[in-house]
This record gives C-alpha cells, structure tokens and sequence, in this order.
C-alpha cells in the first residue's frame, strides 16, 4: 500500500526519508515539513494518511472525543525546555517563583512544549498557571475553550512577543523557538536559567523525563482497514531510529554539523543510556503519563487519560 506521511526532519528518521528503511508492504512517501504548520493542517483537513502530531492536542482531542486519529508509541520529538524561558533583565524576576503577577508571553496557551514548562513551574517552583498574566501571540491549533478564569489576553495587533520582550512590555517568555531578540543578543533579555543545561541534567536524573513533544498519528480509517499496519509503521519507525544511533556510534566520519559530536555522543550514552529516545509503552508510559496529567491539571481535560486510551491496541505490548 502508498502511505503519506508527514513530518519534520529527523536525524531519527532520515531513513525513512531516503527509503533506506521501508514499513513491510508500504511504500511509504515522507513529506518533511515544520510541526506547527504539519499540525494545523492535519487538525483542519487531514490530508495525509498520518503524521506526526502534537502529543498535547491529541490528548485534549481524545478527551473531547474527537476519534478521527488513532496514536503509535512514537516520539519523533523530545526537548527540553528549561532553557526556553527568557526574561527581561529590568522585570525583577530572578527565580522561577518571580513569575507569579508578571505579564509573560506564549505563543500558543496549547502547544505541548507550554504545558511541561507550566508543569514544571507549577510542581517544582509552585508557580499555578493561574498566577501568571499571559499574553499571547498567535491562534490556537485547536478551536477548544481555554480555562475558565485564565488572565490571558491576545499581543497587540503587528507586534511580536520578541519584540514586547526586548521593550520591557512583557516580564519574560515561554516559547520553543529561541525569541530573535536573544538571537540578536540583546542586552535586555537573558535566559531565566543561564545553566539551562545543568538544570536540565538534574530534571532528567530526579524525574525520569525526558519531555516528549509529538506522537505519530494515523487516520483512524486508514488504521481500521489494515490493524496490523499499526506495528509494520511502528517496526519501521524503530529501525530507523537504530539506523541513526548508529551513524552517531560510528567515527569514520561525522554525521551531524557539531565538530564535537564523538564527544557528546559519548556523554549523551553515559547520561541517557543506548536508547536516548525510547519508543514503545513500557519505557514511556511514566513521562506520557505525565502529560497526560498536566493537560487535566492545566484544565483542558476533565480527567487524567489513562495510557491505555491513547494508543492502539496492537502495541500496548511495546
């Protein structure tokens, strides 16, 4: 069968992209594309036959409902995003508990990538989400309502959140993509964890997570007219994984554009074990459950949606 997929560009899936690895009986065509656009297209038209998607708007669909996708327990994406927090040097905020009363900017209350930073804030600092004034700079993915109660207003038509953040407009902000006035080096705006590394490091070590962004997701009837091709995509997706892991092992050449990967490479097996990236139920299921969580402690879900529920059932053995 052809299956079109799309995603964004993965050293994990670079074998998928060029054929070098192939689903058993799919001949699979990969479409690369930026996940928030792959997102809101697949939300809004379902033009592919399955993508990656956020792991976040899946669960707060699945909660409402919504069954037009089915999810594999694949994780093209995880990030830490401890170090996506920025302030402005003049808004006092020296601590994660400073945030408490400040007008902090967000791009979308529900990317996924917000929901483990307010996790975050909420549990290790004691930070509620409801103790921020936010303010956001673009539409949401998802036409679902926001909290009741949640001091959120919309940036001011024509102005970006970098550019309320480097005017002292807004106090700091939570984004994934690093603002373009701390890329310019502004000398108002830093990172509210200069150490981001280390922070992370002792996050990962204390909590076991190692944040999972995206899922893949299937159309729910092209998963209903051939079950098993839930675990051939899933293979797939595994041996691909494997493929890069061991263009990172090998030293005959580079794999990646960092002159030290040997080095980090190294690090990363002794920190994070041979598999940095785990698929599957078993080894996931306390860091997806912990999103999960978050989307109902965060109010875009009326319970904790149990693992079980958001995959299919072919893998649950994975």
């Amino acid at each position: 069968m052809r299956l079109r997929y799309i995603g964004a560009a993965y050293d994990r899936t670079l074998a998928l992209m060029t054929g070098a690895v192939q689903p058993e009986g799919v001949e699979l065509e990969y479409t690369v594309g930026m996940p928030n656009e792959i997102f809101r297209r697949m939300f809004s038209t379902s033009d592919f036959d399955a993508s990656e998607l956020s792991s976040s708007n899946f669960i707060i669909e699945r909660a409402r409902g919504d069954r037009r996708f089915v999810a594999l327990p694949v994780f093209p994406s995880r990030v830490f995003r401890h170090n996506g927090i920025y302030v402005n040097v003049n808004a006092g905020i020296e601590r994660p508990e400073d945030l408490r009363g400040k007008r902090v900017g967000i791009p979308e209350y529900l990317q996924t990538a917000n929901f483990w930073i307010r996790g975050f804030l909420q549990h290790d600092y004691g930070v509620d989400p409801g103790a921020v004034r936010w303010v956001r700079g673009d539409t949401e993915k998802l036409t679902v309502p926001l909290p009741a109660g949640l001091d959120l207003v919309d940036a001011p038509p024509g102005r970006t959140l970098s550019d309320l953040l480097d005017a002292g407009e807004i106090d700091a902000l939570i984004a994934p993509r690093t603002p373009a006035c701390f890329l310019a080096g502004s000398p108002r705006v830093r990172r509210l964890f200069p150490n981001f590394a280390e922070v992370e490091v002792e996050y990962f070590r204390r909590t076991g997570h190692f944040p999972i962004m995206h899922l893949v997701a299937v159309r729910r009837e092209v998963y209903e007219r051939d079950p098993p091709l839930a675990r051939r995509l899933y293979d797939a997706f595994v041996a691909a994984k494997e493929y890069a892991y061991g263009q990172l092992r090998q030293s005959v050449y580079l794999s990646t554009s960092l002159p030290l990967q040997i080095a980090y490479a190294e690090e990363t097996w002794k920190l994070f074990g041979d598999d940095p990236f785990p698929y599957g139920v078993a080894r996931t299921r306390h860091t997806v459950a912990a999103v999960a969580q978050y989307v109902h402690e965060q109010g875009m879900a009326d319970r904790v949606l149990d693992v079980e529920e958001l995959f299919v059932p072919e893998l649950l053995d994975t």
